[in-house]
């Protein structure tokens, strides 16, 4: 089972596992978009927040990081009874799961890349999402490959887009060469050098060629 709720802004999908056995399944089948949270050195939840394509953490609004802070904070067992934890957020591709592990445990793959912020008890942001609260079962798994799918037909386009724009700059390339090069020969047919019209002891070809110049 997989809770599901909505940020206070309205833009992003909020999720976490309903226990441990579903933190391991929500930490194996994440997306690209997923952002996860969790209290910082303490057991909680573990909760996404889902972004959209191409957004960044600096893309979060403070709102929606504030709400998942909030929400992994009183998920959690000791957490919940302190008046300020400290929680840390990153990208889901970030974290780094291993066998030797225990469940609902991670490490990551560049520890630099996770941010932190200190949150304090707010009942007020914790009933405003529990308003939104929805129980499912979805297929990760599924979910997970549909999204691959999608993304690798995107890029796909992407890559079909730009080999065409290469294309069609080779082509406009080898036309503005073919151009160059045929002004340049075509100016020099036009030309005469003073070796067309060398010194000759037959005058009359001089005047002929003067007939034809007048």
């Amino acid at each position: 089972m997989v809770y599901y709720f909505k940020s206070s802004c309205g833009q992003y999908l909020i999720y976490m596992g309903k226990d441990k056995m579903e933190n391991e399944a929500l930490i194996k089948y994440g997306l690209p978009e997923d952002c996860w949270f969790h209290v910082e050195d303490l057991s909680s939840a573990h909760v996404y927040l889902r972004l959209k394509p191409g957004q960044t953490l600096d893309d979060i609004p403070p709102d929606a990081v504030l709400g998942c802070s909030t929400l992994v904070k009183a998920n959690s067992i000791k957490g919940c009874k302190m008046s300020s934890v400290c929680v840390i957020y990153t990208r889901w591709k970030n974290l780094h799961k291993t066998a030797s592990m225990v469940a609902g445990a991670v490490g990551f793959h560049r520890p630099e890349n996770v941010r932190r912020i200190q949150v304090e008890k707010n009942n007020s942001i914790v009933n405003t999402l529990n308003k939104t609260k929805e129980e499912r079962f979805p297929d990760l798994q599924k979910e997970q490959r549909d999204r691959e799918k999608e993304i690798a037909l995107v890029n796909k386009e992407r890559r079909r887009v730009e080999a065409k724009a290469r294309k069609l700059a080779e082509v406009e390339e080898a036309k503005r060469k073919e151009e160059l090069s045929y002004d340049r020969i075509h100016s020099e047919d036009q030309m005469s050098s003073t070796l067309d019209f060398e010194a000759t002891a037959d005058s009359a070809a001089a005047e002929e060629y003067e007939d034809d110049f007048f």
